[in-house]
């Protein structure tokens, strides 16, 4: 066996289909493996992963991974995670945890930056600096200001898991994998439930640290077109440390159910709600997740149940109106054991037995009579184009590939088990064309005659967060009752010394040990893009010649100012009708399976923005599609079906999916809240940003709730408005067509596409005007949440300010230092966002999960003091101005290059102009600094307030500190 630099070969294999090369070693003195794969990409990636099975909700896992990555022996400065992702070109740097392990991966495009984060991030799981300090920022504290003060909790992790605990989709979830798992770690939540995270201790922390966190315990990723024998020699400089330990992590297999089994719970709701808010799921357990073939058809299986709008199961449950839109994420493979969960939201809790009766009859209808044929084409290909395609958007490539491989790999498989994929395909698909009912009895053995299954029902409940709240707040009092006055003493000290200990100033020489590149190391020239113009204004036509392996990425973009303005709510739920309502040939059934069984898909996608140097606003809907060379007339005959002749009559189908698009509107506020406050408070700055939310925020929900309501008294009328915005839309005038592929491509293309546009009409030329009607400027939107979501936003142009590339570097240091500093580290929310948008001037402050209030916007107000004051040495400068052109250098697969480059090309944002961000970054000075300060000064008094969280929390800022919110319930 061939030994190299104390690793061991086991395995060396090409896998052709991914164009990459395997290698598998072990370490000699550890045990540790390392699958060290090469590829021709530049974009590198890295990754340690331990097993960490729970045995208890405390959240030890969850908290762990963010302690390791505060101080290590090598960099003993308070974060080195966010010292480091002040001054890389990362494009990737993270740390996740799943239920039974916890992953650090990081990519760079730069072969020094992708060496540091390596040192840092093994340096920082090795030989971390955890104290009891650590446990009570990450995890959780005892927070007294004063002896007179009431007792509370405090806590990154633990505010974290409180908005997820919020999440009625989360905790759908949660309940669910937990129903199939209830004797094993994935019965837990190794993420860490609120009620049980102040059970853990400091000595239990350690001891998950000195017991799983070691190189023995370890699955090592490499990735990318780095040197092979320079990993292991930077991988053997720490392991060779350590001696090989018996480490008893393994996961075992939950034990079959003999019969199903039904849970129930509650979750959390605004008053008023009612029982029609209710959830239910049905799961099964699966197979393991180790066998390629098994693997595979589950998932093609899956897409066939569920993942096309004309899906069988999918279309059962929606067309049964027992609910409102699909629950439950179908197929989970990313376990020891695979599972199958899915059901409905929007129920009434009485219907939940109904549901499942409806979900196993599907089955055995299923199973008995066939799948359509058409169907399972249709999934077979989509897998295919997929996996011959490998887009996995800006994730990395790399990563993709360590996570499947951790699939295996994690349960002492073998971990290149699942990365190639032809031999697997073709034994599918030879399985499917025998006509055997390959797929029929596989639904036969795993669903119908499996007893290990769940049904699992959430029921609203509207005064379970006040209840909640007040548990967590009796509870505290119990405890500060029994404490003595030198306990409560200690905890005032704790606290004051946490707080000390956080602003406390990492010292210069611990700063110089962060590793960074040079000013030196920066390419000077932006990355081109090529981009030919063809034509312009009848329709515009964009090519871009890239290299994308055989496949058309083609975006057809129609302008929405064509559109008077009552219609712009209308557009996201066009556009999907476009695509799910069907043709005049087809119903929504039939054009669905042709999409998948002839393209790589068709979806749309919206944008508005302000266009450079002006307050006018580009605004279009695209309909994105993507084909390989062979069947690109394929995609084009799709596409004029879809456009010229499709049913938008179907009164059902388009309640359908009103429905189901409330229903994703409103399960998306409380996870993405920062999302939806950074919205509200742009709509008031232009009309871009006024016509964004009126698609995609609150203004969008409440015209969904209140179409919901109008459709079968009004359809003649809703019916006649999406005729009238096809009528409008198609318009070559106004039309711009983006094409991405090479020149080869593009000949062989090109009369296809010409055929097609010249089917479109020339419209009028008259454009509507828009008035956009701005909400109050102060508002509290109220949910039942236990966290904040705080924001404040304001115009920097309006006030005078002059943008500069300087703007990305102060703004990126904000997020990385003052707002991390006391939004999350002091604070203890989960995050906390300084976003600038150089084509509208408008800069929010947003903070995410967030336990405070009035807190909070005290430090967005503080923040031009802090940038007056801040001492800003060369080589922090250096690290800011690093980390913004890595903003700039973002990494891109083909298809998002060119549909970057066509944006840059809608809203005015030249070469030129971006060459010249990049020079003014590179050059920015601490003047810059000062003088952004001075525009900050002015922006704290004519900025707009927006929160959005829990009524006790919005309504105190009202009545003790005179906040002037707006205050209104969304959910």
């Amino acid at each position: 066996m061939t030994t190299t630099q104390g690793f061991e070969l086991l395995r060396d294999q090409d896998i052709a289909e991914l164009k990459i090369g395997a290698r598998l070693y072990r370490h000699v003195k550890t045990g540790a493996e390392v699958l060290s794969i090469s590829s021709d990409d530049e974009n590198k990636v890295f990754g340690i992963t331990f097993r960490t099975p729970p045995t208890d909700s405390t959240g030890v896992p969850h908290i762990m991974e963010h302690s390791v990555l505060c101080g290590s022996r090598k960099y003993p400065v308070k974060e080195p995670f966010v010292e480091i992702l002040k001054g890389s070109l990362q494009t990737f740097l993270n740390a996740f945890t799943y239920p039974d392990k916890t992953c650090y991966p990081v990519a760079s495009q730069n072969v020094q930056d992708f060496y540091n984060l390596i040192d840092v991030y093994l340096d920082a799981v090795f030989y971390p600096r955890l104290t009891p300090f650590t446990l009570q920022q990450e995890g959780w504290h005892y927070e007294l200001n004063s002896t007179d003060d009431p007792l509370t909790y405090k806590g990154v992790v633990f505010n974290e898991m409180k908005g997820a605990y919020s999440s009625p989709d989360s905790l759908l979830a949660e309940h669910s994998q937990q129903s199939l798992f209830p004797d094993i770690t994935y019965g837990l939540d190794s993420g860490g439930h609120p009620k049980v995270i102040p059970q853990l201790t400091f000595d239990q922390f350690m001891d998950f640290h000195q017991t799983y966190y070691h190189p023995s315990n370890s699955r090592i990723f490499f990735y990318g077109d780095d040197d092979p024998d320079e990993r292991l020699h930077i991988l053997d400089t720490y392991l060779r440390d350590f001696e090989k330990i018996d480490v008893r992590s393994q996961i075992p297999l939950q034990q079959p159910f003999e019969s199903p089994r039904n849970i129930v719970h509650p979750f959390a709701v605004g008053e008023g709600e009612t029982s029609s808010k209710g959830m239910v799921t049905v799961n099964w357990l699966l197979a393991e997740t180790g066998d390629p073939t098994m693997n595979m058809a589950l998932a093609i299986l899956n897409h066939v149940l569920l993942e096309m709008p004309g899906s069988p199961l999918r279309k059962a449950l929606i067309d049964s109106g027992l609910g409102e839109d699909i629950a439950g994420g179908g197929l989970e493979s990313e376990l020891r054991q695979m599972f199958f969960s899915v059901g409905l939201k929007g129920i009434d809790v009485a219907d939940a037995r109904r549901v499942e009766t409806l979900i196993i009859d599907t089955f055995e209808g299923l199973a008995k009579e066939g799948l359509d044929p058409r169907a399972v084409e249709a999934a077979v290909n989509t897998t295919e184009f997929r996996l011959r395609e490998y887009n996995t958007g800006r994730f990395p490539r790399g990563l993709t590939l360590m996570l499947t491989a951790l699939t295996t790999w994690l349960y002492n498989g073998d971990p290149l088990a699942l990365l190639p994929f032809e031999e697997t395909l073709e034994s599918i698909k030879s399985n499917i064309e025998t006509g055997n009912r390959y797929l029929e009895g596989i639904m036969d053995r795993h669903f119908l005659h499996n007893p290990h299954r769940t049904t699992v029902v959430l029921t609203p409940d509207p005064t379970l967060g006040e209840r909640e709240e007040r548990d967590e707040r009796q509870g505290l009092e119990t405890i500060r009752t029994a404490m003595t006055d030198d306990d409560i003493a200690q905890i005032v000290a704790d606290t004051q010394k946490l707080k000390e200990m956080q602003e406390r100033p990492d010292a210069p020489e611990a700063l110089a040990t962060i590793p960074t590149l040079n000013r030196e190391d920066l390419a000077r020239k932006n990355r081109h893009i090529p981009r030919t113009v063809l034509a312009e204004g009848g329709p515009t036509i964009l090519y871009h010649d890239l290299f994308t392996n055989g496949i058309l990425y083609l975006d057809i973009g129609f302008d929405l100012h064509r559109l008077p303005q009552q219609y712009i709510p209308y557009v996201p739920l066009f556009s999907r009708a476009l695509t799910e309502m069907g043709t005049e040939k087809e119903d929504y059934v039939k054009i669905s399976q042709r999409i998948g069984r002839t393209t790589g898909g068709i979806h749309s996608s919206i944008l508005t923005s302000m266009i450079r140097e002006s307050r006018a606003t580009e605004a279009r809907f695209f309909l994105r599609g993507k084909a390989v060379l062979s069947r690109v007339p394929d995609l084009m005959d799709i596409l004029s079906d879809l456009l010229f002749s499709p049913r938008l009559d179907n009164r059902e189908r388009f309640k359908q999916m009103v429905l189901e698009e409330k229903a994703r509107q409103e399960q998306s506020i409380i996870p993405g809240g920062h999302q939806v406050v950074n919205l509200r408070l742009r709509s008031h700055f232009s009309e871009s940003g006024w016509a964004a939310e009126q698609m995609d925020g609150i203004s969008y929900l409440f015209f969904l709730r209140d179409l919901v309501t109008k459709i079968d008294r009004e359809w003649s009328s809703i019916a006649t408005a999406l005729q009238d915005m096809l009528h409008l839309l198609l318009d070559r005038h106004s039309m711009i067509v983006n094409a991405t592929i090479d020149g080869g491509g593009w000949t062989s293309a090109r009369n296809d596409i010409d055929t097609f546009l010249e089917k479109f009409p020339a419209g009028e030329t008259d454009r509507p005007e828009w008035t956009p009607q701005f909400p109050p400027d102060f508002e509290g939107m109220t949910l039942p949440a236990q966290v904040n979501y705080v924001g404040k936003g304001t115009d920097l142009y309006r006030l005078g300010y002059r943008f500069t590339g300087s703007t990305g570097v102060i703004t990126r240091y904000l997020r990385t230092s003052w707002l991390w500093d006391r939004v999350r580290v002091r604070g203890g929310a989960y995050g906390s966002f300084c976003n600038f948008d150089h084509l509208s001037g408008v800069l929010t402050f947003l903070s995410y999960r967030d336990p405070n209030l009035m807190e909070t916007l005290d430090v967005f107000d503080g923040t031009a003091e802090f940038l007056e004051g801040v001492a800003i040495d060369d080589r922090e400068l250096t690290k800011c101005i690093i980390g913004a052109i890595g903003d700039m250098d973002t990494y891109l697969l083909p298809d998002a290059k060119g549909y970057t480059s066509m944006i840059r090309y809608l809203t005015g944002t030249t070469d030129e102009y971006l060459q010249q961000i990049r020079d003014e970054i590179l050059s920015t000075t601490v003047d810059d600094f000062r003088a952004f300060a001075e525009v900050l000064r002015r922006a704290r008094t004519e900025g707009l307030v927006k929160v959005l969280g829990s009524k006790g929390a919005i309504e105190r800022a009202v009545t003790e500190r005179g906040l002037p919110l707006s205050v209104f319930e969304i959910l």
